[in-house]
């Protein structure tokens, strides 16, 4: 009974909430999405001249918004990068099997490095078959158990285990990815396990995206945070090849890869050295520079050292691989909708006024890199993380219309499910679950690297069963965009783009945001979630 009538206040103050809650701006929505994807911006490239004209216009629509500066009286955080840039990049070579085998950079493989080194030359390195490239002592599984790799090449297969199971139930998660299944860990597993390179096979399913996502993301200048030690406990190489390379490579080596994948899907699979040496060799073009966060904050008044959190990334790919004579990914979806969110939120809560509790936005680089500029600041933070009540991250915005579902991106992980699960059904919605967690969407954007150090962040958006069209429509329109626009020059600005539903998903994060900004609520992890202790332990020092 107890339970019934908490729900049911609850979903009255978030009826409430609804109710007051000011109009988001579409012409905001619009104006801003349209500038920053313009190709006077050239893509938002991090560290390069479109940096400067991109962080000018955010402080103008923050300062237009009637946010302070966020960073004790700056608008910007300085966020250390090195670039990379690779050139003279040699074919991937695979000798020592029953045919040679050369892999062309970009159309059969990409490669790259962490480590800030002039020249890459990886010889004749042997060539190890790691399954998943999964240590998860706590899973009871290791694939990398009785073998070692050290000095060697490791050839890697994308996601999970059991990525294929229809349901949630496996050793990682079943259809959802685990952060095991994430190319990030993949890459950082090998480096602990001394690898020289690092390869993973492409496949699209399993991997979210197509083949021409990983070339325009993995080719051209790349960049890394810049650390002290310059990233040498990293391996040399890291990159991918594409499915059919694999296929030839395993025939070459005289292995059955259908049957080797079947056994990587099973615990106690033991790698396999396939008797084959790799050599590649490219040079790096190395330039650092200081990339930019940007931070507004609107002063809580009664408690304003507790803060609540909005946060989306400003930055896509820059100048990239050509499309039909067109070779600036200008990033309208991907982020400069979710940029052009957070200022419409800004306006809505200063136009409320000031809450009880701090609220922060914060406009963060880099995120198409590896998270970096999130990183960087949950590392660094202006504000400290346990004096972070939470918030919500948003990376994309609804612009296909009206959705009767809401998606919880990594469901079952924090207590903010439950305070945003009324502001969902004031709008007649329902939360269902991701359509493709196999996509491993919750380790893809800048609220993980809050969630790794304790702060609970919402990553929500709208579902896939439109009011128009239904779930056919919504499912089309999701592949349309993956297959056709993401990471690629067509994710351009569209004047006939319905905001309708992207403003009914701002409008829960609106309501969720100033709900937590005007109580004393602590919301936390649940107790299985693997945030919890660190959020614990930081909220014990308070």
């Amino acid at each position: 009974m107890r339970l019934a009538l908490y729900a049911a206040l609850l979903l009255a103050s978030a009826s409430a909430s609804a109710q007051t809650a000011p109009q988001i701006s579409l012409d905001t929505l619009k104006e801003v999405t349209k500038t920053l994807s313009s190709d006077a911006f050239e893509g938002r490239a991090p560290a390069t001249p479109a940096e400067d004209k991109t962080v000018a216009y955010l402080i103008e629509r923050f300062k237009a918004a009637g946010l302070q500066p966020g960073n004790h009286g700056s608008w910007v955080q300085d966020v250390p990068l090195v670039q990379i840039n690779a050139s003279n990049v040699a074919p991937l070579t695979f000798t020592g099997g029953k045919t040679p085998i050369a892999l062309q950079y970009r159309k059969d493989a990409v490669l790259a490095t962490y480590q800030v080194v002039p020249h890459v030359a990886l010889k004749d390195s042997e060539v190890v078959f790691v399954g998943y490239g999964i240590n998860a002592p706590e899973r009871g599984w290791n694939d990398y158990a009785g073998v070692d790799v050290k000095g060697k090449t490791v050839v890697i297969l994308v996601n999970d285990p059991d990525w294929q199971t229809m349901t949630l139930d496996g050793p990682f998660g079943g259809r959802a990815m685990t952060y095991y299944g994430r190319w990030t860990y993949k890459f950082e597993e090998a480096a602990r396990q001394g690898a020289a390179a690092a390869i993973i096979v492409h496949d699209t399913e399993p991997a979210a995206y197509p083949w021409g996502v990983v070339e325009s993301s993995w080719t051209g200048p790349q960049l890394e945070q810049d650390t002290p030690g310059d990233h040498m406990d990293q391996s040399q190489a890291i990159g991918w090849i594409q499915q059919d390379s694999a296929r030839a490579l395993f025939v070459s080596a005289g292995k059955d890869y259908a049957a080797l994948i079947e056994a990587a899907k099973h615990k106690g699979f033991k790698a396999v050295p396939l008797g084959v040496k790799a050599s590649t060799s490219w040079d790096n073009g190395i330039r650092r520079q200081a990339s930019k966060n940007v931070i507004g904050i609107l002063p809580g008044s009664a408690r304003p050292d507790e803060i609540v959190l909005y946060s989306a990334h400003w930055d896509h790919l820059g100048h990239c691989a050509p499309v039909k004579g067109d070779g600036i990914c200008n990033g309208a979806l991907d982020n400069a909708s979710g940029s052009a969110a957070l200022v419409a939120l800004a306006e809505a809560h200063a136009k409320t006024g000031p809450a009880k509790r701090s609220l922060v936005f914060l406009s963060v680089t880099a995120e198409e890199s590896g998270l970096l500029g999130s990183k960087f600041y949950a590392e660094n933070p202006v504000y400290p993380l346990a004096k972070t009540v939470g918030g919500v991250n948003m990376d994309g915005i609804n612009i296909v219309g009206p959705a009767k579902d809401f998606v919880l991106v990594g469901v079952g992980k924090s207590e903010l499910e439950d305070l945003v699960k009324p502001f969902v059904a004031a709008q007649g919605r329902v939360i269902v679950p991701e359509p493709s967690p196999e996509k491993g969407g919750y380790y893809r954007s800048d609220h993980f690297s809050f969630a790794k150090l304790g702060v609970p962040m919402l990553y929500g958006e709208s579902g896939e069963d439109l009011v128009k069209g239904g779930k056919a429509a919504g499912h089309a329109a999701s592949e349309d965009y993956t297959i056709n626009r993401y990471h690629k020059p067509q994710d351009e600005y569209d004047p006939n783009w319905d905001w309708s539903g992207g403003i009914e998903d701002l409008t829960i994060y609106y309501g969720l945001g100033r709900q937590l900004a005007e109580g004393s609520a602590w919301p936390n992890w649940y107790p299985s979630a693997e945030f919890r202790a660190v959020r614990d332990k930081s909220r014990a020092g308070q």
